[in-house]
C-alpha cells in the first residue's frame, strides 16, 4: 500500500458513528492511518469514535482521541491546538460532521438554525482554527464533506440542501483565496453511502416495519444507476485521493461520489 500520508497529521472531524457499523468518518480514518498519518479523531461523543481508535490500534497505526463540539469556537480552537501540541503539525483536515432534520419549510427555526449550526458554521470555524499552521508550513489539505443534496433536490429539508449547497461555495472560496499560499481546500459530494446514519434514518421511517425498512432500502437502490448503495470506502478513498500530493494540482472543486445518481434524469427524491 502506498504511504502517501507517511509523517503527516490529519485530522478527522466527526471520526466516529451514531450506530454501530462503518460510518466515512470511520472508514476515513482507517484509510488515512493504513497510509501513515498520524490520526486525530474527533467527535463530541468519544463513545462514538472508539471504535475508530481500535481499528487504527490494531494494524499498528496512530490514533488520538478528542472530544470536541466542532460548533463552539472555544472547543475547536482547544482542539486544533491540542493537535499541533502533541504532533507539532496539521497537515490534513476532513470535515465530516453533520446532522439531518427532516421538512422543507415546516422545520422550526431553531432546528434550521441547528442544521446550519453543525453542518456549515462547523466547518468554518474548524478551517479557521487549522489555517494558520497550514500557512506557517506552506501547504495544507482540507476536504470538506457536502452531499448531492447540495447540487439536487433529494430531500424534503430545507436546512440540510441549504447547508450542503453552502459548504460548496465555502471550499470554492477558502481554495481559490489560499491556493497561491499552498492550500488546497475541496468538497466531496456522496450520494447515498450505506452507513449507520443511512440505515438508522431509515429504520426510523419504517418503525418497527422490518418488510417496510427493506423495501425502503431496495428503493433508494434502484434509484442509483449503478443500482446499488456506495460504501464508506469509496468516500474514504476519494477524502485520500484529493487530500494527497495525487491530487496536488486539484482545488476548489468538488468530486460527485454517488453512482451516477445525480447526473441520472430517473432517480426519485427521498
Amino acid at each position: 500500500m502506498k504511504k502517501r500520508f507517511q509523517g503527516k497529521v490529519a485530522i478527522v472531524a466527526g471520526a466516529g458513528a451514531v450506530e454501530d457499523g462503518l460510518s466515512n468518518g470511520i472508514a476515513t480514518a482507517v484509510t488515512l492511518a493504513r497510509e501513515g498519518a498520524k490520526v486525530f479523531a474527533v467527535d463530541r461523543d468519544l463513545d462514538r469514535a472508539r471504535e475508530t481508535q481500535r481499528m487504527i490500534d490494531a494494524e499498528g497505526g496512530e490514533c488520538t482521541l478528542h472530544q470536541c463540539d466542532v460548533t463552539d469556537q472555544a472547543q475547536v480552537d482547544e482542539m486544533v491546538g491540542a493537535c499541533v501540541s502533541r504532533h507539532g503539525r496539521v497537515d490534513v483536515l476532513f470535515n465530516n460532521v453533520g446532522i439531518h432534520i427532516r421538512g422543507c419549510l415546516s422545520e422550526e427555526p431553531a432546528d434550521f438554525d441547528r442544521v446550519m449550526r453543525v453542518n456549515l458554521n462547523s466547518f468554518f470555524l474548524t478551517m479557521r482554527a487549522v489555517l494558520p499552521h497550514m500557512l506557517e508550513q506552506g501547504r495544507g489539505a482540507i476536504v470538506n464533506n457536502s452531499s448531492v443534496a447540495g447540487i439536487r433536490s433529494m430531500l424534503p429539508t430545507a436546512g440540510y440542501s441549504a447547508s450542503k449547497g453552502a459548504v460548496i461555495q465555502l471550499s470554492q472560496n477558502v481554495g481559490v483565496t489560499y491556493a497561491s499560499r499552498g492550500i488546497r481546500c475541496n468538497v466531496i459530494l456522496p450520494g447515498y453511502i450505506a452507513t449507520p446514519r443511512v440505515s438508522w434514518r431509515i429504520a426510523h421511517e419504517a418503525g418497527d416495519d422490518k418488510a417496510l425498512y427493506e423495501r425502503k432500502m431496495a428503493e433508494r437502490a434502484t434509484q442509483v444507476p449503478s443500482g446499488r448503495f456506495g460504501e464508506a470506502w469509496d468516500v474514504a478513498n476519494a477524502v485520500a485521493f484529493l487530500a494527497s500530493d495525487d491530487a496536488k494540482y486539484i482545488n476548489a472543486t468538488s468530486l460527485v461520489i454517488d453512482g451516477g445518481l445525480s447526473a441520472s434524469t430517473t432517480g426519485l427524491p427521498w
